[in-house]
């Protein structure tokens, strides 16, 4: 690395980054240290690339080689470095944060804990917004121990649930509630209660049910597996219900409701063509995403889409579309799943578009998402919340976190998140 090739690296102010966040221009403000390090505090916008993972992420993560690109450290010397590998990999517009996490503090701007912290925020904000019902996990277990009549979903990946789990519970991730919930509790009178590890995906859960307008009680439980922990209580392990398939009635009824909820939070729908002039405009960075389980996507997909399911697309956005200010395209071969991630993206202020089409005319592709693989032990942030062997006040630390995110997000003020 010469120094004619540190000189040419230009820098971006604080204010310059604000600027693009409130006015919507595409930036992506990567953050190239370690994960551990980037969860002890960060731009609320920002999405974490190492600097040893640059080769193996950015291409697919940040599609587009002429997309604004600031990279910021806190003083390590890892963002210079990181500029000039964006530029090797053929990145035109690649600048670093001056003044590093240094300057956008002393700026007067927010840090943000944690990791995927603006979908988490958003999640607070939901349940602020709308009141999502909860119940605590003491009145949870009573009711496991009365046999009352309920349904505990686990709205977490599969592999989560596996782990450990709620008594009783069955895993239905995310963007599977809309689709499946009426099979599993097909009596109005059955109270469903949806969890996840901690707050986030619960509130989203519960409140993607309430949007949907099921009929029955819906709660979220209170706090997750993380609450049910700190409550003194059991959790199970290696548990494996799953939902049924839903039938064509079944299927069709969840459709109509979740076109609905998509319709009301103004996410577009799209063909075809469409499609190939949202790929042509070439000044904008475009995800593609299948939102389906991925068992389903490898099964077959349409040609050219990525998987992220979407229940882990609305909770872990900043990686899979950490160009904040692109558009996204979602589709499922059965739509309900699409329009409710849908509508949760176009809330968290994304330019979001469903494609709906005839999934029986096309030629599927079929195979893994071919997305770099898991990072491994080193750099990693130990989540509060996963596991079982997590310490009281570490998962308390947590949830008392997420209960200040709100005024964060008020603090902050660039998110332009709303809720329907």
């Amino acid at each position: 690395m010469t120094t004619d090739t540190l000189d040419r690296i230009q820098t971006a102010t604080p204010q310059d980054i604000r600027r693009a966040l409130l006015v919507g221009s595409e930036i992506a403000l990567i953050d190239v240290r370690e994960e551990h390090e980037f969860a002890q505090g960060h731009p609320l916008f920002a999405a974490q690339i190492p600097l040893r993972r640059i080769d193996e992420e950015a291409r697919w993560r940040i599609p587009r080689l002429d997309t604004p690109i600031v990279v910021y450290d806190n003083g390590e010397g890892l963002a210079r470095k990181a500029a000039v590998r964006f530029e090797g990999l053929g990145y035109t517009d690649v600048r670093e944060l001056e003044g590093g996490l240094t300057g956008w503090r002393e700026a007067g701007y927010e840090l943000f804990e944690d990791v995927n912290s603006y979908s988490k925020a958003f999640g607070e904000l939901v349940e602020h917004r709308r009141h999502t019902p909860s119940l605590a996990a003491e009145e949870v277990q009573a009711l496991i121990r009365e046999k009352a009549d309920i349904a505990i979903l686990d709205a977490r990946r599969y592999d989560e649930y596996n782990t450990m789990s709620i008594p009783t519970g069955t895993s239905v991730p995310g963007a599977e509630l809309v689709l499946r919930a009426r099979t599993i509790a097909p009596d109005p009178d059955t109270t469903i209660i949806v969890n996840c590890a901690g707050r986030t995906r619960s509130i989203i859960g519960t409140q993607s049910l309430v949007n949907a307008g099921l009929p029955n009680r819906i709660f979220a439980l209170r706090n997750g597996t993380i609450g049910w922990t700190l409550a003194g209580q059991e959790l199970e392990t290696g548990q494996t219900r799953v939902a049924p398939e839903v039938d064509n009635r079944s299927a069709e009824e969840a459709r109509a409701h979740a076109r609905d909820v998509a319709y009301r939070a103004g996410v577009k729908r799209i063909g075809w063509d469409e499609l190939e002039e949202l790929k042509a405009d070439k000044a904008r960075t475009l995800y593609l995403y299948d939102v389906r389980q991925p068992r389903e996507y490898e099964g077959g997909h349409l040609p050219g889409f990525r998987n992220a399911q979407g229940g882990q697309l609305v909770q872990e956005t900043d990686h899979n579309a950490p160009v904040r200010g692109a558009r996204i395209v979602v589709t499922d071969d059965l739509g309900p799943r699409a329009d409710m991630t849908a509508s949760w993206l176009a809330q968290l202020g994304w330019e979001v578009f469903v494609l709906d089409v005839d999934w029986s005319a096309v030629t599927l592709e079929k195979g893994p998402d071919g997305a770099p693989g898991p990072r491994g032990p080193e750099g990693r942030y130990k989540r509060p919340y996963e596991g079982t062997d997590n310490k009281a006040a570490a998962m308390q630390a947590y949830l008392d976190w997420e209960y200040g995110l709100v005024a964060q997000l008020e603090r902050d003020g660039t998110h332009g998140f709303f809720v329907i």
